[in-house]
């Protein structure tokens, strides 16, 4: 479990670093075609950012749960990574719905 804990650390740092970009303004990162029909570019970079984050928060946690618990580590930490991926994509959904209509 401490390769998959690796891993999923490396994860949510870089998934954490692209989530700081787009949240300071960076939309630049997002295909051009999820952002045709966006008005206001900073409420979008916050919103979308703050939905990323989630991506790597469940990456953290999930990774935790890998080293926290080995035995039943892997269970515990492919939940926690699903669940976290779902909420995430939700989040993504709403703000591409909100923004981009």
């Amino acid at each position: 479990m401490l390769i998959y804990s690796a891993i999923m650390f490396l994860a949510a740092a870089l998934l954490l670093a692209l989530s700081i970009a787009v949240y300071r303004g960076k939309t630049d990162l997002i295909h051009d075609y999820h952002q045709a029909g966006v008005a206001d570019k900073p409420a979008y970079g916050k919103a979308f950012g703050k939905a990323l984050s989630v991506f790597a928060a469940s990456a953290l946690l999930s990774g935790l749960a890998g080293l926290l618990a080995p035995s039943h580590g892997l269970a515990a930490a492919v939940a926690i990574l699903i669940a976290g991926f779902a909420v995430g994509t939700a989040l993504i959904i709403a703000v591409q719905r909100k923004y981009n209509g």
